[in-house]
């Protein structure tokens, strides 16, 4: 079976099947007769526990995890995890991988300043995000998170609440029209996404591309379609092969998509150039207020100063980081906290009361005091993020040894963590299927492990926009919840997840948005 589905991938591309066939045979010889490994270092190896103690063992599973589909991954590791330990060694052609779930030597691995490379998947992102801060490391890494942090400072991030409110409003707007007499919704998530995507343009890129009012929408098809032969391209070891990938069709498409995505990057970064030549005039908009400043505004601003510090394609990079980034994460997030929300009329009830105390009948935009005071919906959203972190897998390169408390890694292996099975680790969670906000009382987090929950990551490398998520999170789920009743027609057993660049949700069971009447007014118009 394993070896019909990969010949059956290879088949399908017609174009490049002697290409990939005389890679699997170059990679064959190469990680069968091979290893770059010193005896040293081998040696530190072989004391791991490991699935591929033999050259054959490593060609079957390296054959076996190019034969998955999307949802097979998370359920293989799953297993693996369960019946092998905390710590488990596998090589896939010539790369060893050591996945680790122990809190403790997650924290060895995360809170190095030294381990901070990224593994080798993220490699095949920079042609799109060449090397911005998600891919890049070293010095670069090191000032340009510096340099970046500034840009998510509280009082920015404050300026941003408006446009958090507007599109969240747009949001609800759509999802009562698509709710109609009654009819329920399948596509939730697409919803979702496209409010995220306005969001994140115009904070970030100071461009309201008003997707959702089905404006951009090439842009958007882009981005996923990029993604999707991303995902492709990991999951399949020979299109690691730079070769067989430019000359197969996904290649093509992949680079018709890029020059897109990045024409509009560039072209976006133009214009707010020329913008910001006449707003630095005037230090209020026409409405007399303080004018509000978009992440990009704060960049080019930071090249203008410094030309040396920060290029066009620097300021590409980051944008297009940060547009990924910042949209695809959240949407998931807010997507499943909705479904849950709708499973559950209790904790959604406990939600509502919240919104109330601190809005009472009021129609008023939320500020960022009042998203402050949302602990029950906060609760809710690292519920969410538990069951379902966005991030499917953290990956280090390791440049010298990696010492835990029982194994010493030898340098060039992988680290790999799994945020979704230390999620769902039952020694930390325990009935760790069930969805239960009350894990995140204070006294339920007293004694928990600090690395035991990273939907963020952790270290020095953790997600530098994770405040601004959860205040558009926050913003976005309080919205609905104010004007509207969500009830989701299915079960959490019915939704079905996969493994892609982040986590995705093949199936969702539809929900059901009824405006709560007295509340509506004009709230949305």
């Amino acid at each position: 079976m394993i070896f019909s589905n990969v010949i059956g991938a290879l088949t399908s591309d017609s174009n490049t099947q002697w290409m990939a066939l005389l890679s699997l045979v170059v990679l064959g010889v190469y990680f069968l007769f091979s290893d770059r490994f010193s005896e040293n270092r081998g040696r530190q190896i072989s004391l791991l526990p490991s699935i591929t103690r033999s050259q054959w063992t490593s060609l079957i599973l390296s054959l076996k995890l190019a034969s998955f589909g999307p949802r097979d991954i998370l359920p293989y590791f799953d297993n693996v995890i369960k019946k092998y330990g905390s710590l488990i060694h596998l090589k896939i052609i010539a790369r060893h991988y050591i996945i680790i779930n122990d809190p403790d030597d997650i924290k060895v691995l995360l809170s190095s300043v030294q381990h901070i490379t990224k593994g080798p998947d993220y490699e095949m992102l920079e042609p799109w995000l060449n090397k911005g801060l998600l891919t890049s490391t070293d010095q670069k890494w090191h000032s340009r998170r510096k340099l970046l942090t500034n840009t998510f400072h509280f009082k920015i991030l404050e300026t941003y609440v408006p446009s958090l409110n507007k599109h969240s409003r747009s949001l609800v707007k759509n999802l009562i029209n698509a709710s109609d007499n009654g009819k329920s919704i399948a596509d939730i998530d697409s919803h979702v996404t496209l409010c995220a995507l306005d969001i994140v343009c115009e904070t970030i890129m100071g461009v309201n591309l008003r997707t959702q009012e089905g404006k951009s929408m090439n842009y958007v098809k882009a981005i996923k379609n990029v993604s999707q032969i991303l995902i492709k391209r990991i999951f399949t070891f020979w299109y690691w092969n730079e070769i067989v990938f430019n000359l197969s069709s996904i290649g093509r498409e992949f680079r018709k998509s890029l020059k897109l995505l990045h024409d509009f990057t560039e072209n976006v970064i133009r214009e707010r150039r020329k913008i910001l030549e006449n707003v630095e005039q005037k230090k209020v908009d026409e409405n007399g207020k303080k004018r509000i400043y978009s992440f990009l505004d704060l960049l080019v601003g930071v090249s203008k100063e410094n030309p040396g510090a920060m290029t066009d394609k620097d300021i590409r990079e980051e944008v297009d980081t940060f547009l990924f980034e910042g949209h695809d994460t959240s949407s998931i997030a807010i997507t499943m906290a909705i479904i849950h929300l709708g499973l559950d009329q209790n904790i959604q009830n406990l939600v509502r009361d919240e919104l109330y105390e601190i809005f009472g009948d009021s129609d008023r935009d939320a500020t960022m005091e009042d998203l402050k005071a949302m602990t029950n919906l906060e609760r809710v959203i690292k519920e969410t993020m538990r069951l379902y972190p966005s991030v499917t897998g953290i990956t280090r390169t390791l440049k010298q040894p990696l010492h835990l408390d029982k194994y010493t890694i030898p340098s060039k292996s992988v680290m790999v963590v799994v945020p979704h099975l230390l999620h769902r680790d039952k020694n930390i969670y325990p009935n760790p299927e069930k969805f239960d906000p009350d894990r995140f009382l204070p006294e339920q987090c007293n004694g928990r492990h600090p690395y035991a929950y990273i939907p963020f990551s952790a270290g020095p490398r953790n997600c530098i926009g994770q405040k601004f998520a959860m205040y558009q999170m926050k913003t976005v789920l309080s919205t609905i919840l104010r004007y509207t009743n969500v009830e989701t027609l299915g079960t959490q057993k019915s939704i079905v997840i996969s493994t892609q660049l982040i986590l995705r949700a093949d199936y969702l069971p539809s929900v059901k948005i009824t405006p709560i009447t007295n509340t509506t007014r004009h709230i949305i118009l």
